[in-house]
Protein backbone atom coordinates (compact mmCIF):
# COMPACT_ATOMS: atom_id res chain seq x y z
CA UNK A 1 0.00 0.00 0.00
CA UNK A 2 1.37 3.31 -1.04
CA UNK A 3 1.79 5.88 1.82
CA UNK A 4 1.39 9.62 1.01
CA UNK A 5 2.83 12.87 2.52
CA UNK A 6 1.54 16.13 1.77
CA UNK A 7 3.93 19.12 1.95
CA UNK A 8 3.35 22.64 1.90
CA UNK A 9 5.91 24.24 -0.69
CA UNK A 10 7.25 27.91 0.95
CA UNK A 11 8.38 27.99 4.43
CA UNK A 12 8.99 24.42 4.36
CA UNK A 13 10.80 22.73 0.75
CA UNK A 14 11.65 26.75 0.43
CA UNK A 15 12.81 29.88 1.72
CA UNK A 16 9.57 31.95 2.13
CA UNK A 17 9.54 35.78 1.32
CA UNK A 18 6.52 38.20 2.41
CA UNK A 19 7.21 39.14 -1.30
CA UNK A 20 6.63 36.06 -2.69
CA UNK A 21 8.31 34.05 -4.31
CA UNK A 22 7.96 35.13 -8.52
CA UNK A 23 11.25 33.72 -10.36
CA UNK A 24 13.27 30.92 -10.34
CA UNK A 25 16.28 32.87 -9.24
CA UNK A 26 13.99 33.90 -5.71
CA UNK A 27 13.31 29.76 -5.15
CA UNK A 28 16.16 28.62 -2.54
CA UNK A 29 15.43 25.34 -0.55
CA UNK A 30 15.62 25.05 3.19
CA UNK A 31 18.74 23.24 4.00
CA UNK A 32 18.74 19.39 4.00
CA UNK A 33 15.34 19.73 2.13
CA UNK A 34 15.53 17.69 -0.96
CA UNK A 35 17.75 15.42 1.51
CA UNK A 36 14.49 15.02 3.04
CA UNK A 37 12.27 14.07 0.43
CA UNK A 38 14.88 11.76 -0.73
CA UNK A 39 14.69 10.10 2.86
CA UNK A 40 10.97 9.93 2.56
CA UNK A 41 11.17 8.79 -1.24
CA UNK A 42 13.70 5.92 -0.50
CA UNK A 43 11.62 4.27 2.63
CA UNK A 44 8.46 3.67 0.52
CA UNK A 45 6.55 7.70 1.05
CA UNK A 46 4.81 9.23 -2.18
CA UNK A 47 5.27 12.81 -1.91
CA UNK A 48 3.01 15.20 -3.05
CA UNK A 49 3.14 19.11 -2.94
CA UNK A 50 0.18 21.05 -2.13
CA UNK A 51 0.49 24.71 -2.33
CA UNK A 52 -1.43 28.12 -2.47
CA UNK A 53 0.38 30.46 -5.23
CA UNK A 54 -1.91 33.45 -4.91
CA UNK A 55 0.94 35.15 -7.03
CA UNK A 56 -1.07 33.65 -10.22
CA UNK A 57 -4.34 35.38 -8.95
CA UNK A 58 -2.30 38.95 -8.22
CA UNK A 59 -0.68 38.74 -11.63
CA UNK A 60 2.46 38.66 -9.80
CA UNK A 61 4.22 35.86 -12.31
CA UNK A 62 2.77 33.61 -14.79
CA UNK A 63 1.80 30.26 -15.10
CA UNK A 64 5.06 29.72 -17.15
CA UNK A 65 6.88 31.46 -14.26
CA UNK A 66 5.45 29.35 -11.84
CA UNK A 67 5.93 25.96 -14.09
CA UNK A 68 9.68 26.76 -14.08
CA UNK A 69 9.92 27.38 -10.83
CA UNK A 70 8.47 24.03 -10.36
CA UNK A 71 11.32 22.68 -12.11
CA UNK A 72 13.81 23.94 -10.61
CA UNK A 73 12.37 22.58 -7.24
CA UNK A 74 12.22 18.85 -8.73
CA UNK A 75 15.28 18.71 -10.95
CA UNK A 76 17.08 19.94 -6.84
CA UNK A 77 14.93 17.40 -4.92
CA UNK A 78 15.85 14.79 -8.04
CA UNK A 79 19.67 15.50 -7.47
CA UNK A 80 19.32 14.97 -4.06
CA UNK A 81 17.76 11.30 -4.91
CA UNK A 82 14.19 11.53 -4.25
CA UNK A 83 11.20 13.01 -6.67
CA UNK A 84 7.82 14.58 -6.54
CA UNK A 85 4.84 12.18 -7.47
CA UNK A 86 2.68 15.53 -8.35
CA UNK A 87 2.48 19.21 -7.18
CA UNK A 88 -1.05 20.23 -7.04
CA UNK A 89 -1.79 24.64 -6.41
CA UNK A 90 -4.24 26.94 -5.88
CA UNK A 91 -3.60 29.69 -7.97
CA UNK A 92 -6.66 32.13 -6.74
CA UNK A 93 -6.52 35.10 -4.12
CA UNK A 94 -8.18 34.78 -0.82
CA UNK A 95 -10.63 36.76 -2.30
CA UNK A 96 -11.76 34.12 -4.64
CA UNK A 97 -13.08 31.90 -1.44
CA UNK A 98 -12.21 28.77 -3.40
CA UNK A 99 -12.85 25.56 -2.51
CA UNK A 100 -8.74 24.74 -3.37
CA UNK A 101 -6.84 27.53 -1.11
CA UNK A 102 -5.79 26.22 2.39
CA UNK A 103 -6.84 25.89 4.52
CA UNK A 104 -9.92 24.16 2.48
CA UNK A 105 -8.87 20.69 1.68
CA UNK A 106 -9.65 20.90 -1.87
CA UNK A 107 -5.99 20.50 -3.03
CA UNK A 108 -5.72 17.22 -0.79
CA UNK A 109 -8.86 15.74 -2.02
CA UNK A 110 -8.02 16.53 -5.83
CA UNK A 111 -4.85 14.31 -4.89
CA UNK A 112 -7.23 11.83 -3.40
CA UNK A 113 -9.35 11.22 -6.41
CA UNK A 114 -6.56 11.62 -8.52
CA UNK A 115 -4.18 8.70 -6.63
CA UNK A 116 -6.93 6.87 -4.52
CA UNK A 117 -5.27 7.66 -1.34
CA UNK A 118 -6.16 6.49 1.79
CA UNK A 119 -6.29 9.93 3.89
CA UNK A 120 -6.58 7.67 7.23
CA UNK A 121 -3.11 6.82 6.25
CA UNK A 122 -1.66 10.40 4.50
CA UNK A 123 0.55 12.92 6.51
CA UNK A 124 0.86 16.50 5.67
CA UNK A 125 3.59 19.00 6.47
CA UNK A 126 3.32 22.30 7.19
CA UNK A 127 4.79 25.65 8.13
CA UNK A 128 1.05 27.70 8.89
CA UNK A 129 -1.97 26.78 10.54
CA UNK A 130 -3.78 26.95 7.68
CA UNK A 131 -1.83 23.89 6.29
CA UNK A 132 -3.07 21.96 9.95
CA UNK A 133 -6.26 22.78 9.55
CA UNK A 134 -6.16 21.42 5.75
CA UNK A 135 -4.56 18.53 6.27
CA UNK A 136 -7.24 17.56 9.56
CA UNK A 137 -10.25 18.77 7.64
CA UNK A 138 -9.07 16.66 4.72
CA UNK A 139 -8.62 13.42 6.86
CA UNK A 140 -5.06 12.90 6.82
CA UNK A 141 -4.08 10.76 10.13
CA UNK A 142 -1.04 12.80 10.94
CA UNK A 143 -0.04 16.48 11.22
CA UNK A 144 3.26 17.72 11.10
CA UNK A 145 4.50 21.77 11.81
CA UNK A 146 7.45 22.65 10.99
CA UNK A 147 9.38 25.36 12.71
CA UNK A 148 10.87 27.03 9.38
CA UNK A 149 9.17 29.64 7.88
CA UNK A 150 6.39 30.64 9.30
CA UNK A 151 6.30 27.48 12.07
CA UNK A 152 7.23 29.38 15.20
CA UNK A 153 4.64 32.06 14.69
CA UNK A 154 2.00 28.89 13.89
CA UNK A 155 2.92 27.50 17.15
CA UNK A 156 1.53 29.71 19.19
CA UNK A 157 -1.21 30.35 16.61
CA UNK A 158 -2.54 27.03 16.80
CA UNK A 159 -2.01 26.70 20.55
CA UNK A 160 -5.30 28.18 20.82
CA UNK A 161 -6.27 26.11 18.33
CA UNK A 162 -8.73 23.08 17.87
CA UNK A 163 -6.18 21.52 15.26
CA UNK A 164 -3.23 21.25 17.05
CA UNK A 165 -0.43 19.46 14.87
CA UNK A 166 0.62 15.88 15.61
CA UNK A 167 4.28 16.90 15.83
CA UNK A 168 5.80 19.45 15.61
CA UNK A 169 9.84 19.22 13.73
CA UNK A 170 12.71 22.04 13.70
CA UNK A 171 12.68 21.22 9.76
CA UNK A 172 11.48 18.78 7.22
CA UNK A 173 14.42 16.79 7.69
CA UNK A 174 13.72 16.20 11.02
CA UNK A 175 10.35 15.68 10.00
CA UNK A 176 10.94 13.07 7.32
CA UNK A 177 13.23 11.26 10.04
CA UNK A 178 10.04 11.34 12.49
CA UNK A 179 7.48 9.91 9.19
CA UNK A 180 10.04 7.23 8.70
CA UNK A 181 10.19 5.88 11.89
CA UNK A 182 6.94 6.53 13.32
CA UNK A 183 4.61 5.99 10.44
CA UNK A 184 6.16 3.73 7.96
CA UNK A 185 4.15 0.28 8.87
CA UNK A 186 0.96 1.03 8.78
Amino acid sequence: MDRFVFLDRDGVINKDSADYIKTPSEFEFIHQSPEAIALLCQNGFSVIVVTNQSLIGRKMASMETLSAIFQKMTRGIEDAGGWITDIFFCPHTPQDLCACRKPAPGLILAAQKKYGIDLGSACMVGDKTTDIDCGKTAGCSTTILVKTGYGKTALGQLAQEKHRPDHVAQNLYDAAVWIVEHLKNP
